[in-house]
């Protein structure tokens, strides 16, 4: 061997020998490391492993971090993995309360899970351990991309539930064992702000009443600290691993039923005490809805009406009872009761009983929403009482001014012709209540006029009719008519504006008051019923009359003036007339009184 290969071999022994020298220094550095950390894991770093100091995570194992990092419920590990235990330990944190105490604990996992919980305290530190014995010794083998496909959906599932806006939980036992982000969150707003979120976490919702669940809902409420109760409809699902709660928001619906239930208070409050009997049939034809007053117009019992009878049902027992008019055809009423059904369910149905007990209804039928009628029933019975006896009285007044001679004529303050009698359409050859429009003063004057008189012999009496007010002068003219016959005729303001007009025949001698204002007047006026000037003689109590007597040809009456004082008012300038001297003491004429000559 040549120096050169021994030194070649001597470099490649020294190297060996380093590297040996080396690894065993390694070996015996990592074997010191190791075994310390071994005496707080105790297992190798695949297992599921936990140190706490307190609640305070001090380290984990990878698969213990992996587990960490599931469901977010909180920030803080302990609590995380109280949620992580909890379904399948459900006493987990009471029996880790008490480890310090005991010392060691282990617990089995319930439901048919072979899951182990090892708990115990090393060096100040609470170690806990998760086993599953079924697994210990076995590799499990699942290639990557089903491992994807499972980590993919565990995804979506936790962002689904971490997003939903509706609480739910799971309880186990009566102990909460899940919850989701929106039940942690209104279990933060009614706990108080100084108090932190803890596990096992509080119950919101007691449990349902009366058998509910399944499926079926339940309303509940919560309250918060210092606000009001928040209401919620509750559904509960039953499976294997516990009872799933969700609770949906009904704040909205119960302020919603809350304010129509005061609605139908307050309706219900003003219905009892209407006089109006009121009945609803909703779509059904069911009676839904009546007031007290139904039960006393009817007689109907408030244990029949309870019973919500149908329409046809509530008609026949309104027959029976005699509360509505006797039909004499059965099967003809019936078919009425049907077309009245109708009749109702499109608002035209208006009627008028007239009840064999006297009294009278008037029943009314209208539609309500969602294909209800409403039937009201109003007693008119005093209504009608008081309409008979004003119609009674307008028609014994009406006979009464027909008796009168004297043509009478009623004009509103509008100048609408309102009443007349059998005289003036006799007089005037019309009948103002044979015509069907109105009789104003403008077509009742033309045909006055056509009679006689012309337009300006009856503007006054225009004025008068459409004055206003009781201070109106009376009207008073005489007219010749067109048939020769002279008519004396009065308007007169009476109560309401209104005004009455008055027609009579003039007889012969006998004329109207002096100083009336007489259109076309042809005589000497001379006030009758007057005291003769010196004679202490009296006339017949006849004062208001006017004799008119005829002119003598040539103009203007010969015969000095003469005065002559009437009992009362002002005096007044009579026309003397010549004649034979017994002519004086002759009798008067029927319908003239007799005359005191003056002078």
């Amino acid at each position: 061997m040549t120096p050169d290969m021994m030194l070649a071999v001597q470099i490649a022994g020294t190297s060996v020998l380093a590297a040996v020298a080396a690894l065993a220094l390694m070996g015996a550095f990592h074997g010191r490391h190791g075994r310390r950390d071994g005496d707080l894991f105790g297992v190798a770093e695949e297992q599921t492993v936990f140190l706490f100091d307190g609640q305070d995570l001090v380290d984990a194992t990878d698969s213990a971090r992996a587990l960490l990092a599931g469901p977010r419920v909180d920030a803080r590990p302990w609590t995380r993995l109280m949620s992580y235990l909890a379904p399948h330990f459900p006493n987990a944190a009471l029996e880790l309360a008490d480890l310090a105490s005991r010392g060691q604990i282990m617990l089995t996992g319930g439901n048919g899970h072979s899951l182990q919980l090892r708990a115990e305290i090393r060096r100040g530190l609470t170690r806990i351990a998760l086993v599953d014995p079924e697994a210990e010794g076995a590799r499990i083998t699942l290639d990557r991309l089903s491992h994807r496909a499972m980590e993919e959906e565990l995804l979506a599932l936790r962002t689904t539930m971490d997003h939903t806006p509706l609480p739910i939980w799971r309880e186990q036992d009566g102990a909460v064992t899940w919850a989701n982000p929106a039940y942690l969150d209104l279990v933060r707003a009614i706990i108080p702000a100084d108090e932190g979120l803890t596990w096992p976490l509080p119950r919101l919702f007691d449990a349902p009443q009366d058998g509910a669940g399944g499926g079926a809902p339940w309303r509940c409420r919560v309250r918060g600290e210092g606000e009001g109760a928040t209401w919620f409809d509750l559904i509960t699902e039953p499976s294997a691993a516990g009872t799933l709660h969700y609770a949906l928001p009904a704040e909205a619906t119960v302020k919603a039923e809350t304010a129509l239930r005061n609605f139908v208070q307050t309706l219900a409050k003003t219905f009892a005490h209407l006089p109006t009997g009121l009945a609803i049939f909703n779509r059904d034809r069911q009676l839904v809805l009546f007031n007290p007053a139904l039960t006393d117009l009817t007689a109907l019992g408030v244990d029949f009406l309870s019973a919500r009878p149908t329409l046809t049902a509530f008609f026949d027992r309104l027959r029976e009872g005699r509360m509505i008019p006797e039909p004499k055809d059965y099967k003809e009423w019936r078919r009425r009761i049907s077309d009245l059904e109708k009749a109702a369910a499109t608002g035209q149905y208006q009627e008028t009983w007239t009840l064999p007990t006297g009294q009278t209804y008037r029943v009314t039928g209208r539609p309500h929403p969602d294909g209800a009628v409403a039937f009201l029933i109003d007693d008119i019975s005093a209504e009608m009482a008081m309409t008979r006896r004003f119609r009674s009285d307008l028609e014994t007044g009406q006979a009464v001014i027909d008796t009168l001679d004297s043509a009478i004529a009623v004009f509103s303050s509008a100048g609408v012709l309102v009443m007349s009698n059998a005289a003036y359409a006799r007089l005037w050859g019309i009948d103002p209540g044979a015509r069907l429009g109105e009789v104003g003063l403008q077509d009742a004057m033309g045909h006055w006029q056509a009679r006689g008189g012309n337009a300006a012999t009856w503007a006054g009496a225009r004025a008068c009719v459409l004055g206003q007010g009781l201070a109106r002068p009376d009207w008073i003219a005489t007219i010749d008519l067109e048939d020769g016959t002279r008519l004396d005729c009065r308007f007169q303001p009476i109560a309401g504006g209104a005004t009455l007009a008055r027609f009579s025949p003039v007889l012969a001698g006998s004329g109207l008051l002096a100083g009336s204002g007489l259109a076309g007047g042809v005589g000497a006026e001379v006030v009758v019923g007057v005291e003769a000037a010196g004679s202490g003689r009296k006339g017949p109590d006849t004062q208001g009359a006017v004799l008119t007597a005829p002119q003598p040809k040539g103009g203007q009456p010969k015969g000095p003036q003469a005065k002559v004082a009437g009992p009362k008012g002002p005096k007044t300038t009579a026309q003397k007339t010549e004649g034979p001297e017994d002519a004086r003491a002759a009798p008067p004429a029927r319908a003239a009184p007799r005359l005191s000559k003056a002078g």
